[in-house]
């Protein structure tokens, strides 16, 4: 018989989608430089085992404005299970326009896919098991780490840097409270009331025009399609994608607008209908959301992390 659970986010005491953090362990490795850009650095915390760890590959969010990799403070919720963690810094979008990057959010996306594969050439030194890592995120990191889920591999088998041969595949992704797309239309279709996004294209709004930034983002939309192709997380998305976690602090309102447009969970809603098209497993949580299997990301990525089942 099947069971329906119904889950509250006061009776699980969560916070962002993790429960109550422990305090937090110091790094075994900090500051590990994956590139030449000051913001290009990592941390490593390494799970003790006799055998490869899987790893849980973390990106702070911030809306890729501020943020620090030190604000992770749940690597000791992953540790005792025997998954080692990296949690990581990226060049912000002021950073990323000072490299003359364009758009400026490929800054960010890129650095999160280098540090994926700076930490795959590290493997036999960190005991890392490179196939089963899960990425991790909340907010501008959760729709980075999504990025990567759905992004074909962008491993150069050619190359002479031995870091851009690896891949940049997942074997799983659980992320809280996601932006799911870039794509302004779709945007406002979901949620109305909408105004995420154009940072991420350095679009800043026209005064003389009466302009905002999402008004801009907007009328422009039709320009900069290959753009929103590239860098969209649900125009990615693929048959072959591996199976991603979906936590939202708030129910969905599809197609309304929100208090919270930000971190709605209809952008959960939205890329959840893609996923089921496709066949890709998925967990869509929120308050009052049925078929809860995990009750938060923790949960998720060590039971995903650790399965026992090969995949192809």
């Amino acid at each position: 018989m099947k069971t329906v659970v119904t889950i509250t986010l006061a009776s699980l005491g969560l916070c962002c989608g993790y429960p109550l953090a422990a305090e937090a362990p110091k790094p075994t490795l900090a500051n590990v430089a994956y590139g030449p850009h000051e913001s290009q650095k990592l941390d490593f915390y390494q799970a003790k085992s006799g055998q490869p760890t899987p790893l849980v590959f973390f990106i702070h969010g911030g809306g890729w404005l501020n943020g620090d990799k030190a604000g992770f403070n749940n690597a000791g919720q992953y540790l005792p299970a025997g998954i080692s963690v990296v949690s990581i810094n990226y060049r912000l979008l002021p950073q990323a326009e000072a490299d003359k990057v364009v758009p400026p959010v490929k800054g960010p996306l890129h650095d999160a896919a280098r540090a994926l594969q700076f930490v795959r050439t590290k493997a036999a030194e960190w005991n890392i098991d490179k196939e089963r890592i899960g990425a991790s995120g909340s907010s501008a990191g959760a729709c980075s780490a999504l990025w990567l889920a759905f992004h074909p591999d962008m491993a150069d088998p050619q190359s002479d840097d031995p870091v851009a041969r690896e891949s940049t595949r997942l074997w799983c992704a659980a992320v809280t409270r996601a932006q799911t797309s870039l794509d302004p239309r779709q945007m406002i279709e979901w949620t109305p009331n909408n105004t995420y996004g154009p940072h991420a294209f350095g679009f800043r709004g026209d005064v003389a025009k009466k302009l905002t930034p999402f008004d801009e983002f907007l009328a422009k939309r039709d320009t900069i399609t290959p753009w929103i192709a590239e860098y969209s997380p649900y125009a990615l998305v693929s048959a072959d994608d591996p199976p991603v976690y979906l936590f939202y602090d708030t129910p969905p309102a599809f197609g309304k607008p929100e208090k919270n447009p930000v971190h709605s969970a209809n952008f959960g809603v939205g890329l959840a209908e893609k996923l089921k098209s496709l066949g890709i497993e998925h967990e869509l949580v929120y308050p009052g959301a049925t078929d809860v299997k995990h009750a938060d990301v923790r949960q998720y990525l060590i039971e995903k992390l650790k399965e026992p089942s090969l995949r192809k």
